[in-house]
């Protein structure tokens, strides 16, 4: 599936900088990622292109540029235009590596890959933006699937009701032809198997207006002479000798082109940025057009390339882009006629292919006799493909499902049941916790009545207790307690120890879009230069059960918190500094931890296709320690020891030397109630819940296990793959059913195929933690099987019919 990357141009100038948004989503889906960054003032970018366009249009050449202003300069030459082209395309990729740019550029390459099929839309409405050559932008060089489009920022949408057919319509204008030969756009056209084309030789503007009226076109071409006016916020077309016309003179026509299905218009014409404009607000879903003058070879190259790409099923974009670098080749005679060919996009349409256009009508089927239809299928044996169609439905009904999110919630309740039954594991004795019981409140309320209610850590005991573990060197100090209020003046040791300390990572808390919770601030003593090393974010992500499934590594800042990076992470990348481990990113925007891929997940993912996928996630591989009891026990993950006898004497070396501390507070009354829910049961077959701080230890402990044991963490099958893995589930049940006639028999092997099933899903997440789709493969299964026996019932109880005389 195509993503399409959204890039918003905000109010600015070229002397002021523009705001930016970037919208990533799948075709056809919402959004999956927002982020906002800048373009800085860059005045001189503007007067680079008008000297690149002069020396452009200096240059003499057959073209097809009437009504373009004459110029009076001296003739330009090839060397010059291409040394202007080479200093225009510095400036612009100079300009979109400045730094306010560089979260949008890091978001980009994080989330794309470079063998996806990429929609670039660049909507903006200042006319400068528009006239820039965004085909130049190197980032796109990285990725051979992509192609840019302009779009305007507002817009609206008509309701087409396009007439069936199996051809491609297109009326094909061939205007005013004075020095051109448009005869070779006219046998181009012809040459299309699967079209039915229609000439209009520099016809009146009623008779195309009537035309337009009359019949259903999917595709619109002109060829002749055109040019940009007022800005490029309009355009005219040279109709024939005597007619120039703007587009807006055919408004109505047009309009009722693209309710009877226009699809497409293509201006083979110079200058057509500004007819683009013209044309996007009368809602034509895509354009294509000429930046610039176009000589009369390029235009005809760039129709023989695109037609011949197009035709023969590439894509809209993809197609242009190869017609587009195709016409390289000639840009020794004609200097950056790759720049011209564009795409102007109505941001709501997706791009048709050339079978969308011809909307393939299925012809009527003769009425065949119910008797004779019967006595048939009442002789044949049901045939393997039978089958394999039954399984294809199957599955397609259960992928139409899981994307709709209806298995979601069957797909983690047994996820979890799987989670349960894997082996325990030793607590992880690199993390210590320190935690805060409500005994700990009761004596720190007792030392000082003063003591806010909802504070669990109070100045003085921090202070003791940082005072007490700095000196045994632990890497890291996590402190999982939001301080967003000032350190009391008695206590200037701790206000410091929050300045300075190297080992202490705080916490803050990000806000919820369009809710109450704006979050929470980190310590005002926090220098604001070191959040990047020494802040870690609070937030925990849970599904709609409440449970927290996944492990949030990072989001992008917000003005209350200043940091991208969970505290976990912050955690674990301090530890393992230590072991001289640091964090890398891979092309794809991976993350790199030694040996150790960390790819965040991309939704939809396992049995995940409807949550809140903001920020940086992976699967959460709980580590459930050893104990007496048959239940696992998330909250044991490391070593514990209460506030209290951590400040009596029982810090010691070998308990803290080079360990990552975890405070958090683990009380839970009225006041404190930081507890989460696992995928976990108790005894009571209740949801376990684990406090906040032990949640994060479990996180914690995951990269480092990762990165330093080599532990597995949990990943998924790309969504093909999963399809295939229920396709091969429902073949099989499929099969069962049409080989082993007997019931007892089917049900012994349908209850063998299932418990394969489980024991594959469960060894496979215990050995590799890869997270296979179980509920689907069963139901696909057990469906399959159902579906084929149903079939041969029904077909069993037709009533037997005597011979045709008898009808």
């Amino acid at each position: 599936m195509a993503k399409v990357i959204v890039l918003k141009f905000g109010k600015g100038s070229f002397e002021q900088g523009f705001p930016v948004i970037l919208q990533m989503s799948a075709e056809n889906t919402l959004p999956f990622a927002e982020i906002t960054g800048e373009l800085p003032a860059a005045p001189d970018l503007p007067d680079c292109y008008r000297q690149w366009q002069t020396a452009y249009r200096r240059v003499e050449f057959t073209g097809r540029p009437i009504g373009l202003p004459k110029t009076t300069q001296l003739k330009g030459t090839i060397a010059e235009c291409e040394t202007l082209a080479n200093q225009l395309r510095d400036r612009l990729n100079a300009w979109l590596t400045a730094e306010s740019f560089r979260r949008i550029r890091e978001k980009w390459l994080e989330q794309l890959s470079p063998t996806e099929p990429i929609r670039v839309v660049i909507q903006a409405d200042d006319p400068h933006l528009r006239r820039l050559p965004w085909n130049e932008w190197e980032l796109l060089e990285r990725y051979p699937q992509a192609e840019i489009a302009l779009s305007p920022l507002d817009f609206g949408r008509r309701t087409a009701q396009a007439s069936p057919t199996t051809r491609v319509r297109i009326l094909a204008i061939l205007g005013n032809s004075q020095g051109i030969d448009v005869q070779k756009d006219c046998a181009l056209l012809e040459q299309l198997d699967t079209a039915d084309v229609t000439f209009l030789v520099e016809p009146e503007r009623q008779n195309l207006s009537d035309r337009l009226w009359e019949q259903s076109w999917e595709i619109l071409f002109f060829a002749g002479h055109s040019t940009s006016q007022t800005g490029d916020r309009t355009g005219l077309i040279h109709l024939n000798q005597t007619e120039t016309l703007s587009l807006s003179q055919l408004k109505h026509a047009l309009e009722k082109a693209v309710d009877r299905g226009l699809k497409l218009a293509i201006f083979n014409s110079c200058d057509g940025l500004g007819l683009a404009r013209e044309l996007a607000s009368l809602q034509i879903p895509q354009l294509i057009v000429m930046r610039e003058p176009v000589p009369d070879r390029v235009a005809e190259a760039f129709l023989k390339y695109f037609l011949a790409a197009y035709a023969s099923g590439e894509p809209l974009y993809l197609a242009v882009r190869q017609a587009r670098e195709r016409l390289q080749g000639l840009e020794n005679q004609f200097p950056c006629a790759s720049w011209l060919p564009v795409i102007c996009q109505h941001p709501a349409e997706i791009p048709p292919t050339w079978l969308d256009l011809r909307q393939a009508k299925r012809p009527a089927q003769p009425p065949i006799s119910t008797s004779k239809f019967r006595l048939r299928v009442e002789h044949v044996p049901p045939k393997l493909a039978w089958v394999a169609t039954i399984s294809l439905i199957m599955t397609g009904l259960l992928t139409g499902v899981r994307y709709l999110g209806g298995l979601q919630p069957l797909e983690l309740r047994t996820f979890d049941q799987l989670l349960q039954m894997r082996p325990k594991e030793p607590k992880d004795q690199r993390l210590l916790v320190i935690e805060i019981t409500e005994k700990d409140l009761q004596d720190q309320r007792q030392r000082d009545p003063q003591m806010p209610p909802d504070v669990s850590l109070s100045d003085r005991a921090l202070d003791q207790l940082l005072a007490t573990l700095e000196p045994l060197q632990p890497r890291a100090i996590g402190l999982d307690i939001y301080r967003d209020y000032p350190t009391s003046p008695a206590f200037p040791q701790l206000e410091k120890r929050l300045k300075t300390s190297d080992r202490l990572i705080v916490v803050c808390k990000m806000g919820t879009p369009n809710t109450a919770d704006f979050g929470i601030k980190p310590p005002p003593e926090l220098p604001p230069q070191q959040a990047l090393e020494r802040l870690g974010l609070s937030n925990v992500i849970t599904d709609q059960d409440g449970a927290v499934r996944r492990h949030l590594l990072g989001m992008e800042p917000d003005a209350v918190c200043i940091t991208d990076a969970a505290l976990s992470v912050q955690l674990a990348l301090r530890y393992l500094a230590a072991e001289g481990i640091s964090l890398t990113f891979t092309p794809d925007g991976n993350w790199q931890l030694g040996k150790t891929l960390i790819k965040p997940i991309e939704f939809p993912t396992g049995g995940y296709f409807q949550i809140d996928g903001r920020g940086h996630q992976i699967l959460l591989n709980y580590r459930s320690p050893d104990n007496a009891s048959s239940f696992h026990t998330p909250e044991d993950v490391a070593p514990r020891l209460s506030l209290g006898a951590a400040l009596l004497g029982g810090l010691t070396l070998d308990a803290v030397k080079d360990k990552i501390v975890l405070i958090g507070t683990t009380a839970r009354n009225n006041q404190f109630n930081d507890y989460f829910s696992t995928p976990y049961r108790n005894e009571q077959s209740n949801v376990r819940q684990i406090p906040g701080v032990m949640l994060h230890a479990q996180m914690t402990s995951q990269l480092i296990s990762a990165v330093l044991d080599g532990r597995s963490l949990l990943w998924t099958l790309p969504v093909f793959w999963e399809i295939l893995w229920i396709l091969g589930w429902s073949l099989l049940g499929g099969l069962l059913a049409f080989y082993l006639q007997k019931a007892v028999v089917l049900g012994v092997a349908s209850g063998v195929a299932i418990a394969a099933l489980y024991g594959l899903c469960l060894g496979l997440l215990i050995q590799t933690g890869c997270w296979l789709p179980l509920v689907p493969a069963v139901i696909g299964c057990v469906g399959s099987t159902t579906g084929v026996i149903v079939s041969q019932i029904r077909i069993a109880q037709k009533p037997l019919l005597a011979s045709p005389r008898q009808e």
